[in-house]
């Protein structure tokens, strides 16, 4: 191979719901056997899936040759897999103070994240595992990234990979969702994730009557999907802010980071998040917009088990919930 290494790549036991069997695409099918089936790229490496892959995916990425990517449902994956990324970001802090060497990624996709996920009920469909790994570690050992539409996958594992962290962490969404039309919806493009927080929507006027921060597959399609249509049914010209990657933002220059979104956006906006209400707060800065903010959690418990439109409804997520959510919060200031 012409860069002398490849991506390893593991899961638990969804490797079709994940898309992690096409890694395996074209040889034979089956247990990799080095005398019946050897042709075969199939493992089974046993105990818990999510800790021991992440362990024996961080031993491969740390000889340099391969990346090692570990895919499971993100409730279970963030934090089984939080010791084998701590670890390995503890290894290359202390690599690099022999030597001055990039580090080389392990990638965790934290599959199936968000409400969508709600027939499986709460065990599964985990707000608080973006909470596990976003923030928590020392800046630029892990960046996470949560893409709304699929085009943005590439782009923020571009961006990712090119900033050499220890560890990658990518929360995608389980359903197949439709593919918007962003220049016909006056949407910016998917390119634009690349600076981890971007303009998604222009208010179509000279001053906007408001403005939201998303942050979250499931929210973002609402949003777009339900609530921009009854905005417009109310006259309400928002302008909303998308929160693909924070670690990306934050690795942007001072002057940079102002320009994509400017402290006065944060003070004056209110929240739609699918993950919890700290992942927002640096987002979301008046008493106000955090008081208003909707999550999962805001009615004080964990949501029940059920197609995902009906999780979504339960939460006050969906577009109903948010135009309420959002006029009530325009309607006090």
């Amino acid at each position: 191979m012409a860069s002398a290494g490849a991506l390893l790549i593991a899961s638990a036991d969804l490797m079709g719901s994940t898309s992690s069997n096409l890694a395996g695409a074209g040889f034979p099918e089956g247990f990799f056997n080095a005398r019946s089936n050897p042709g075969a790229r199939l493992l089974s490496t046993g105990g818990i899936c999510e800790d021991a892959m992440s362990g024996i995916l961080s031993g491969i990425s740390s000889y340099g040759a391969n990346i090692g990517v570990g895919s499971s449902y993100g409730a279970f994956l963030a934090p089984l897999g939080h010791i084998a990324a701590r670890l390995h970001a503890i290894g290359y802090q202390a690599r690099q103070a022999v030597g001055r060497e990039p580090c080389r990624p392990l990638i965790l996709v934290c599959a199936h994240a968000g409400l969508k996920t709600g027939e499986d009920g709460p065990t599964h469909a985990d707000p608080q595992q973006l909470q596990l790994l976003q923030g928590n570690f020392p800046r630029g050992t892990l960046i996470t990234l949560i893409p709304w539409d699929p085009r943005e996958t590439w782009t923020l594992l571009s961006a990712a990979l090119a900033m050499r962290p220890a560890v990658i962490a990518a929360f995608v969404t389980r359903p197949n969702e439709t593919v918007v039309d962003r220049e016909a919806q006056g949407l910016a493009p998917a390119a634009a994730a690349a600076t981890g927080v971007y303009r998604l929507l222009a208010a179509s006027g000279k001053r906007a009557d408001g403005t939201v921060v998303l942050q979250g597959s499931e929210v973002a399609y609402a949003f777009i999907q339900e609530t921009l249509p009854l905005l417009k049914k109310e006259g309400i010209d928002l302008e909303a802010y998308y929160v693909a990657s924070a670690e990306l933002f934050d690795m942007l220059s001072p002057s940079r980071r102002d320009k994509v979104f400017p402290e006065k956006a944060a003070s004056r906006a209110l929240g739609i998040t699918g993950f919890t209400l700290p992942t927002m707060h640096r987002w979301i800065t008046s008493a106000r917009g955090r008081r208003w903010t909707l999550h999962p959690f805001r009615k004080g418990r964990f949501l029940g088990s059920g197609q995902a439109e009906a999780v979504m409804k339960e939460a006050g997520l969906d577009g109903r919930g948010q135009l309420k959510a959002i006029k009530g919060f325009l309607g006090g200031r």
